[in-house]
């Protein structure tokens, strides 16, 4: 296409072999060939932009020094992943990034043996790594033969506790192992870069094992301009979280910081680390997210997710939205309770923007936290926040909750702490694919005592349930809502709190009842209407609540109707598994009632656009339409007449 960038170089290289014989010179022009390219692809479909533009010249550095797949690069979360998957012979498929049956817009081992392990969550990659050293070292090699164990994770994944648990470990079994912190928010001033690329050019140039002793007496090495630098960077490190003195006593040699975006520094030291680490190393690389990219490197967020966009203005190519957000929904009914209740406090790890609460914070700073990448610990925290007297939500995607789970039962749930838990990116969310779909909050939250757990149906019914959780404190309550716009429904001045355990009737039909659970409802009402038109009149009702369960409503659904279906965005096990176990506890099966469960099928569902996932998991409401023809054998007499 004429509209993609001139490489010259990036053109010759289809997998890393490619690259073995390429100059220093040349892999300087191979990064930004690799950049253009990636700004081009990106443009195409949209994704996580900024993290890619920031790891270039590391990727290229990394893939021309080591030996992958033998050598095992690993990548933390996957968001910076594009220039990898350009280098490692998907550059042919990268404009299907996060498309139907095009790339995954994360590492994932079932698309290339270049990604030996998959990630879309953070703060993995240490453990990974760290396991494929062992298994390397006792004798365990893939096909492609062991090699080195490469982990690049970014500082506020190495904020995480399973970072720091894998960093102890590490240190504790004295593997060959080889992490690099790719720092892209720590800015230093030009004394200290100066004292970086000096140390860089001396590390690579002694024996390794000079590298420790090299470091302690590197101040009365330096030239006289730069030993007062040299002393201010060495005190500012010892008190930094990420300093090299508590790297060390992790047992781990500590080398950098370093200019990740300098290959004349990163590609000796590389080389050095390659040639002579024996145990765990940490190389420390300052990075800029968005780099090279101006309207990356302008934004709040340095383009962290971006929809399509024109190359040369950087202007995204947004969709006009017919209604709003369910998040901007929340985040609006949230704080006009917040309003009224000095108690109501918010929780969120790392997730201001994706959750709405940035709006809490710009009102009540003082009663909004972001605890980082650290689900166990926000969830724990919200429970003291209930214990001390407040209001707590705790605003977490369904798929991040998962990280927290053990917290929500044994801290949160046994003590029935009143925890407000808002489940964003409920059901399946698109081109993030399975590592991001919503799919098991229901079934496990739903099973613990004491829980109240509802689901939106719109985002007027949104917030309602806002409304719900802020009045309810008998224990901890969850309420779940998709990504995206709402349904464009007449939205109330102000939420007010709905009877706990009340579904609600949408239309009085017989024959067939379809109980829906959460946003699916649209999609019921479509398949009734189109049902309408056979002569058929289901019976539609929203139940609001998987747990209390509206047993007055199910159980008249059941007993006044032939066959009972319900409908959720959630996996086997939720709301139509409780469902079951009231009918058959109370013996209605015994009467001839058909029943069908109509959930999200045992199978992880690959990216494409919303729509798409839910005809694959046969949830649209062509799909209810036909459930519903066949419970009543609709369909077979059709068949017989043809």
């Amino acid at each position: 296409m004429t509209d993609r960038p001139t490489t010259p170089l990036l053109d010759r290289v289809t997998t890393p072999a490619d690259m073995k014989g390429l100059s220093d010179a040349q892999l300087h022009q191979l990064a930004a060939e690799l950049r253009a390219e990636t700004i081009s692809a990106v443009s195409v479909t949209g994704g996580h932009l900024g993290a890619g533009l920031g790891v270039v010249e590391l990727t290229v550095a990394l893939h021309a020094v080591f030996d992958t797949p033998r050598d095992k690069l690993i990548w933390d979360v996957g968001h910076q992943c594009y220039p990898h998957k350009i280098l490692t012979g998907r550059r042919e498929r990268i404009r299907t990034l996060r498309q139907k049956g095009g790339l995954s817009g994360f590492t994932k081992r079932a698309e290339s043996p270049y990604d030996p392990f998959g990630a879309a969550h953070s703060s993995t990659s240490i453990s990974a790594a760290l396991g494929f050293a062992v298994a390397r070292d006792l004798g365990a090699a893939p096909p492609e033969g062991a090699g080195d164990a490469i982990a690049v994770i970014g500082d506020g994944a190495m904020s995480a506790g399973m970072a720091f648990e894998a960093l102890n470990n590490a240190g504790h079994l004295k593997r060959r192992l080889i992490v690099i912190l790719n720092d892209n928010e720590m800015s230093i001033a030009p004394p200290v870069g100066a004292l970086s690329s000096y140390l860089s050019r001396l590390y690579a140039g002694a024996p390794f094992q000079e590298f420790k002793s090299a470091a302690k007496g590197a101040v009365s090495l330096l030239p006289p301009p730069f030993q007062e630098g040299a002393r201010r960077a060495k005190d500012m490190l010892k008190h930094l979280t990420v300093g090299g003195t508590m790297f060390e006593e992790l047992g781990f040699s500590y080398v950098g910081p370093i200019d990740g975006h300098d290959m004349d520094q990163l590609l000796p030291v590389l080389r050095t680390v390659k040639a002579r680490a024996t145990g765990p190393i940490l190389i420390h690389a300052i990075t800029r997210k968005g780099k090279g990219y101006a309207p990356a490197e302008g934004r709040a967020d340095k383009g962290h997710a971006t929809a399509k966009f024109d190359v040369v203005t950087g202007t995204q190519k947004k969709a006009p939205s017919n209604a709003p957000s369910y998040t901007r929904v929340f985040a609006e009914a949230l704080l006009a309770e917040a309003a009224d209740d000095d108690r109501i406090t918010a929780v969120t790890a790392a997730m201001p923007d994706g959750t709405g609460l940035n709006l809490f914070a710009e009102r009540y700073p003082s009663r909004c936290f972001d605890v980082g990448i650290a689900e166990q610990h926000g969830v724990t925290f919200a429970a003291g926040l209930a214990a001390g007297g407040l209001k707590p939500f705790c605003a977490i995607y369904s798929t991040f909750l998962q990280r927290g789970y053990d917290q929500v039962v044994h801290d949160v749930a046994i003590q029935r702490l009143p925890v407000r838990f808002a489940i964003d990116r409920a059901g399946l969310v698109g081109a993030d694919g399975p590592t991001h779909a919503g799919a098991f909050d229901i079934a496990y939250l739903a099973n613990l005592p004491g829980f109240v757990v509802m689901a939106a149906a719109d985002e007027a019914e949104l917030v309602h349930m806002v409304a719900t959780a802020a009045a309810y404190e008998d224990g901890p309550s969850a309420f779940r809502f998709p990504r995206g716009e709402g349904v464009g429904v007449e939205m109330p001045e102000r939420g007010r709190p709905l009877e706990i355990g009340r579904g609600r009737m949408i239309r009085e039909g017989k024959g067939v009842a379809i109980l829906s659970f959460g946003a699916r409802l649209s999609e019921v009402e479509r398949a009734a209407e189109a049902l309408a038109a056979r002569g058929i009149t289901p019976t539609v009702a929203d139940a609001r609540f998987a747990k209390p369960l509206d047993r007055d409503l199910i159980l008249r659904l059941a007993t006044d109707h032939e066959a009972l279906i319900t409908v959720e965005e959630g996996a086997i096990g939720g709301f139509g598994s409780h469902v079951a176990q009231l009918l058959a506890e109370e013996g209605v099966f015994d009467n001839g009632l058909k029943y069908r469960s109509m959930v999200l099928p045992d199978t992880f569902i690959d990216q494409a656009s919303p729509a798409d996932m839910y005809a694959v998991a046969g949830m649209n409401a062509e799909d209810i339409e036909a459930k519903v023809l066949d419970v009543l054998g609709v369909e077979r007499l059709d068949a017989a007449r043809g």
